[in-house]
């Protein structure tokens, strides 16, 4: 099948003192969501540049997402194939 699909990301940054979080859902169109978690900690003796905190909390929180996509793609290989799948290769 040829075609044109379309998945939505939407990330959501929340700082509280000196943490951020972050927490990116993805969802497609007929395969349901995932969501991944990143953190960022500021020390106290760092300067205060808020932009920093949100890019490595919300890189984190891909990075998470990406894992798990990769684990459920190694998880549908193997539904598939009936074969054991390296999740670390896929």
């Amino acid at each position: 099948m040829t075609g044109t699909k379309k998945w939505n990301a939407e990330i959501t940054i929340t700082e509280v003192g000196r943490e951020v979080t972050a927490e990116a859902k993805l969802r497609g169109e007929n395969s349901g969501s995932l969501v991944g978690h990143g953190t960022a900690m500021r020390k106290a003796t760092d300067a205060h540049v808020p932009a920093i905190g949100d890019e490595l909390a919300a890189a984190r929180a891909f990075s998470d997402l990406s894992h798990q996509l990769v684990h459920h793609a190694a998880e549908d290989i193997e539904a598939h194939t009936r074969q054991p799948v390296d999740h670390l290769r896929v």
